[in-house]
């Protein structure tokens, strides 16, 4: 652990971003006690205070229905920091295990498990996700009053992502599991009578779990962009429940008046994306520090 430290420490712009991450992260779990020490309500409507300048009250402003800009930033980014980790966490849950049997078991096993993911891979992500996102969930069964709940759409995407975002993670832990098990020390655990399961939980998954982190990482920005689409669609976050992404959509007819409307949660959504890629970036490099020096 002290090593890997070291090597992460090394790469500042990982280390910057993990900050600034930390710092985000801390700031919208922070929503509730800020809001109540500002004394504002993120979802109170004020006409009479629309596309407010920022001031001592609304250090942001507010926008065109006269809501705090701030206090809805952090919310929104409880929002779409919560959907980015949860997706791809899920993915990375999935993958992983994919991965391990198909890489351990070979065979046709190993066959039928990598077409499936060949298959997920030809197809087009985001026009999948729109198709699906459109779908009304009461015809699927779910009834009307938990299909039109502020959380409805927020799981939506956590389970889309995940039933098909897995596929990077699959490839890279098969791969790293197929040169694993040849290692001496799984044909030691193969001799001794360990059970399979042992084998891929103990001695094989801790060994492959260093490019399952690394791609959980730059997964967690993908997902927030494609949150972010969804929602500017549309298709995302649905109102008054507040994302990043439906702010920019909200924001989207007000930009020659009040350009910063739309430039907050915008820069927001950039600066978190550049910053979980440097931060797998660092992650990559100081747990596999072959590739530090090919940088």
């Amino acid at each position: 652990m002290s090593r890997f430290l070291r090597r992460f420490a090394r790469h500042r712009l990982a280390v910057a971003s993990a900050l600034l991450l930390v710092i985000l992260a801390g700031a919208a779990l922070a929503a509730p006690l800020i809001e109540a020490q500002l004394g504002l309500d993120p979802t109170a409507v004020s006409l009479l205070d629309r596309f407010g300048p920022p001031s001592f009250d609304h250090p942001l402003g507010t926008d065109e229905l006269g809501r705090d800009v701030l206090v809805r930033l952090l919310y929104g980014g409880r929002v779409s920091l919560f959907v980015g980790v949860a997706a791809a966490l899920a993915s990375a849950v999935i993958g992983t295990g994919i991965g391990l049997l198909a890489g351990y078991y070979g065979g046709r096993l190993d066959d039928l498990l990598m077409r499936v993911t060949d298959g997920l891979i030809a197809l087009p992500l985001l026009p999948l996700l729109i198709v699906l996102g459109a779908i009304d969930l009461t015809r699927l069964g779910i009834p009307p009053e938990v299909a039109g709940s502020e959380d409805a759409s927020l799981i939506r995407i956590v389970v889309l992502v995940a039933l098909f975002g897995w596929t990077t993670v699959a490839r890279l832990v098969r791969g790293a599991t197929l040169s694993a098990r040849r290692r001496d020390y799984v044909l030691a655990a193969v001799a001794m009578g360990a059970d399979s399961r042992r084998i891929m939980l103990t001695h094989i998954l801790p060994n492959v779990a260093a490019p399952a982190v690394v791609a959980t990482t730059l997964t967690v920005g993908n997902v927030i962009l494609l949150e972010s689409v969804l929602s500017f669609l549309g298709l995302g976050i649905q109102p008054p429940l507040p994302s990043w992404g439906n702010m920019l959509t909200n924001a989207q007819e007000q930009v020659g008046s009040a350009p910063m409307l739309a430039v907050w949660p915008g820069l927001l959504i950039f600066l978190t994306v550049i910053a979980v890629n440097l931060l797998g970036d660092g992650l990559q490099d100081a747990l596999d520090p072959r590739t530090s020096g090919k940088r």
